[in-house]
């Protein structure tokens, strides 16, 4: 019996109106046509028990979790997604394309309320242990403008959209801060051109990092 190739995880992050669900289906899209065999999915969620912590993470007044209860929560539901969706797939050889994983919690939990890095490195440690994604797509976009693109977008209308400038601002501060401090795994995207260039260049930094 012949061993599937190994997979690949692929993460996209960013701040809020970034634009990362539509470029992560317009990747699945373009890596489905190269005959890849792709899964895609989101944090927190992904899996039965991860949804269910979802609701309790996006949903309620802005105030209702600190920073240290809701990494608590963001890392059972993490678990739960690897456990039941993500390391399966992989094992299989499927390319398994993310909206969001842990260097969300890093930039919002982190960088946003102000919990020690070194607790979410412990935490991501006893959740996730070494393994992380092959590539890192940050979406970059200033603050402003992704705020005012997630409140005309609608939808949701979840907790972190209703947060003040100042938040986001500390949120797109810490992506950046993590995109230079592992320039291997991570790539910065402007998400302020058309959607078609900014899928190009995704593609681009695909074929250049994982060829």
């Amino acid at each position: 019996m012949t061993t599937p190739e190994p997979g690949r995880f692929i993460t996209f992050e960013g701040g809020e109106g970034a634009g990362k669900t539509t470029q992560l289906r317009l990747l699945a899209l373009h890596l489905r046509g190269l005959g890849r065999d792709v899964v895609t999915t989101r944090e927190p969620g992904g899996s039965t028990g991860a949804e269910q912590i979802r609701d309790l993470l996006v949903q309620g007044a802005a105030g209702r979790w600190d920073g240290v209860s809701e990494a608590l929560l963001h890392f059972a539901a993490r678990r739960d997604h690897l456990r039941h969706t993500v390391w399966p797939a992989l094992r299989q050889g499927s390319w398994v394309l993310c909206d969001r994983f842990a260097d969300s919690t890093t930039a919002y939990q982190g960088y946003g309320f102000g919990v020690a890095l070194a607790s979410i490195e412990q935490l991501y440690q006893l959740a996730v242990g070494d393994f992380q994604p092959d590539l890192t797509l940050i979406l970059d976009l200033p603050a402003a403008q992704g705020l005012a693109r997630a409140v005309a977008r609608g939808g949701d209308n979840d907790r972190y959209e209703r947060m003040d400038l100042a938040f986001h601002q500390r949120l797109r501060d810490g992506f950046l801060r993590i995109a230079e401090a592992a320039p291997r795994r991570c790539a910065v995207i402007s998400a302020e051109d058309t959607v078609d260039a900014i899928a190009a260049r995704i593609q681009t930094a695909v074929e250049q990092r994982l060829a």
